[in-house]
């Protein structure tokens, strides 16, 4: 997954990558299931895209914020040790403490895991990170696209493609979420906006699937 962001229209634009590596980071999934929006994590979402816009710290809270999903994705027992009640607060702090530490986060990001634990929130911490994310992209007029591909794409192919979803959209970046199926059997299709109504089908099945509906018809 990148960004890219087009600081000049005759020079090619910059893939930008979210994250230097390091040992805690987990592979990504593409697609983020289950974390639904609510008014505690969107009310504390917003006040960190607020505070963060304030102090200039927005981009590496958002890069921490996406290390720490992915970390949590991937070590269920993880969100289970922040969501059970029963585990003193202090050593919550701790084990987000030492990953912090680990993975370099920015003080602004472990100061607002010690708020969250302290009220009682950290149960909540994947929902306000996906509810984070959008408002990340509102502020910062980034378009969100996933890309399905029948075999995975080389980085020029993904590079080729959000240039053309920036010319489309006229959204300053372009951060792409690419995925595999073979079913596709070949081409990709890409969906995109923020309901997922943008769609396009450059995919070989559904070249097919047209060609089928027109003998049909």
């Amino acid at each position: 997954m990148f960004t890219i962001s087009a600081s000049s229209t005759a020079a090619r634009p910059t893939v930008v990558a979210h994250r230097r590596a390091n040992k805690t980071r987990a592979k990504r999934s593409v697609v983020v299931h289950g974390a639904k929006s609510n008014p505690v994590s969107s009310g504390y979402a917003a006040a960190l895209v607020d505070a963060c816009k304030s102090s200039g710290a927005l981009e590496q809270v958002h890069a921490d914020m996406e290390t720490l999903d992915a970390y949590v994705k991937a070590n269920a027992s993880v969100a289970g040790f922040l969501a059970n009640p029963t585990i003193v607060a202090e050593k919550k702090k701790d084990v987000l403490a030492k990953l912090g530490k680990e993975a370099g986060f920015h003080a602004f990001t472990g100061n607002f895991l010690n708020l969250l634990v302290d009220k009682r929130r950290e149960n909540q911490i994947e929902a306000i990170i996906a509810e984070f994310e959008t408002l990340f992209c509102e502020a910062t007029d980034t378009q969100v696209a996933t890309v399905t591909s029948a075999v995975k794409l080389e980085n020029e192919q993904q590079f080729m493609i959000a240039k053309k979803l920036q010319e489309m959209t006229g959204a300053k970046n372009i951060k792409l979420k690419p995925e595999v199926d073979e079913s596709l059997l070949g081409g990709f299709v890409v969906q995109y906006g923020k309901d997922g109504s943008g769609f396009i089908d450059m995919s070989v099945r559904g070249q097919v699937d047209k060609l089928a509906s027109v003998f049909v018809n």
